[in-house]
């Protein structure tokens, strides 16, 4: 399903050995696992042939380089605010371990200890949607996967919270646009692998 609106093409960064057993990885910037590196390479395959009016990427490491080996490296514009969610305390720590000391715990309800809360991260999104808005073009994004839970809610105007009802494997390509017209964000297309 093509659109006649611009879209916001969402990909996740390829496994790194954190994503690969859970570890909560924010802002530890950690390298791509060979099969990342080789999931990435295919990424360009994967994706319609647009000529993007920009390509973005999350500061970190594996964001960047997954867009480079997709073949976006040498038109890859880094913006802070694509980060992944700051974990604070919880940086590194996998989500059994928290509960086993917080049981009730809930990052998108909660956040995290020193850390940002769902609100944190969605003002960082909010402030990518408003540039996105203002360009005439379809834009290829990489970056995390909690920060592009919380992008793809306040894309289409629901509370960061509701990033919690989204996952995102490795390597996958998301689509954001609009329905009818610019009046109508939808998300057109959700982790596709």
């Amino acid at each position: 399903m093509s659109s006649a609106h611009p879209e916001v093409y969402l990909v996740r960064h390829g496994q790194t050995e954190w994503s690969l057993s859970g570890r909560h990885t924010g802002r530890t910037d950690i390298p791509l696992t060979a099969a990342g590196e080789e999931a990435a390479r295919k990424v360009a395959g994967r994706l319609p042939a647009i000529d993007f009016a920009a390509v973005w990427s999350s500061p970190s490491q594996r964001a960047q380089n997954t867009c480079a080996l997709a073949g976006f490296g040498g038109r890859r514009i880094v913006k802070d605010d694509l980060a992944e969610w700051d974990y604070g305390a919880y940086e590194g720590i996998t989500t059994k371990a928290i509960l086993a000391e917080r049981p009730d715990w809930q990052l998108f309800r909660d956040g995290c200890l020193n850390g940002e809360t769902a609100a944190d991260v969605g003002a960082r999104a909010d402030r990518i949607i408003d540039e996105l808005r203002a360009i005439d073009g379809s834009v290829l994004i990489f970056s995390s996967a909690h920060f592009l839970r919380v992008f793809a809610t306040r894309w289409v105007g629901l509370p960061p919270q509701d990033g919690a009802r989204l996952v995102l494997d490795t390597t996958s390509i998301s689509v954001l646009g609009y329905e009818h017209d610019l009046t109508e964000p939808v998300i057109r297309r959700w982790n596709q692998v």
